[in-house]
Parts: structure tokens; C-alpha cells; sequence
């Protein structure tokens, strides 16, 4: 299990869980290298002996590295730490809100602003489409 003092490929320091899923855990992480914060994804524990699950999870890393877009994190690195057993994509780190956070923060959006917001959803998406990406979890909030 990843903590405060967890340390990934010997430079990224997990710092905070940003969020959890079925198949990683997010955390905020400071590259101690580049001296700058990053988003780092690890792999579920439970899936990191799965061939089938981590040859997704490298994959996944692969393809999201190949779109630099407005409004797509980009991917800085990827690998498998031995000391702590980790499969792991590290992205630029994009500091926010999501949109469930703003709604219940703020209550319903003008239209303008609401547009605005799935607008650069919708881009990011269709220039992931464009290059054979699909994101196959998309949410709603």
C-alpha cells in the first residue's frame, strides 16, 4: 500500500490520493528529478500480477503519450517499480475541480460556462477519437 513516504522509480514521492478506481489509485506526487508536481497512476495491487491487466495498463500508457492536446493531461513516463512491486503512468498534474465539485461548490452553471466546460470536453475526446484513442470511462462528474 502507497503512503506519504512512498517513493516510485526512485523519483516520484507520492504526496496525496487524488482518487481511486477499479483498476489504479491516482496520487499527487513531486518528481524529485525535475523538481515539479505530477499526477502518478498506479495499478491496483490485485491486478499487478494479471498479464492480461498490465499489458492494458501499458497500453493505455502508450497511447495516451502519443496526444498532446489543449485538453489532454500528457504522459511524462511509465514502468514498473521492483522494490515496490508498482506498475505506474506518471501525467502532468492539472490542479481543478471536477465538475461534480464545482456544481455542489457553485449549484447550477449559466449555459455559457456550461457549454464552455463540455465544449473543451468534447475536443479533447474527438482528438483522441481522431488518433485511434478511445477512453472507455468517461464521467459525468
Amino acid at each position: 500500500m502507497a503512503t506519504s513516504t512512498t517513493t516510485i522509480a526512485g523519483r516520484y514521492r507520492l504526496d496525496s490520493r487524488l482518487g481511486v478506481g477499479g483498476m489504479s489509485t491516482v496520487y499527487l506526487a513531486f518528481d524529485q528529478r525535475l523538481e515539479r508536481s505530477v499526477a502518478i497512476k498506479l495499478l491496483a495491487e490485485h491486478l499487478a500480477d494479471d498479464p492480461a491487466f498490465v499489458s492494458r495498463f501499458r497500453r493505455e500508457a502508450l497511447a495516451a503519450a502519443r496526444l498532446v492536446h489543449p485538453n489532454i493531461v500528457q504522459v511524462f513516463d511509465f514502468g514498473f517499480d521492483e522494490a515496490q512491486h508498482q506498475h505506474f503512468i506518471v501525467m502532468e498534474h492539472v490542479a481543478g475541480r471536477s465538475c461534480a465539485e464545482l456544481l455542489r461548490d457553485r449549484g447550477r452553471l449559466e449555459v455559457p460556462e456550461a457549454v464552455e466546460i463540455i465544449g473543451q470536453a468534447c475536443n479533447g475526446l474527438d482528438y483522441a477519437h481522431r488518433n485511434g484513442v478511445i477512453h472507455r470511462d468517461v464521467k459525468p462528474g
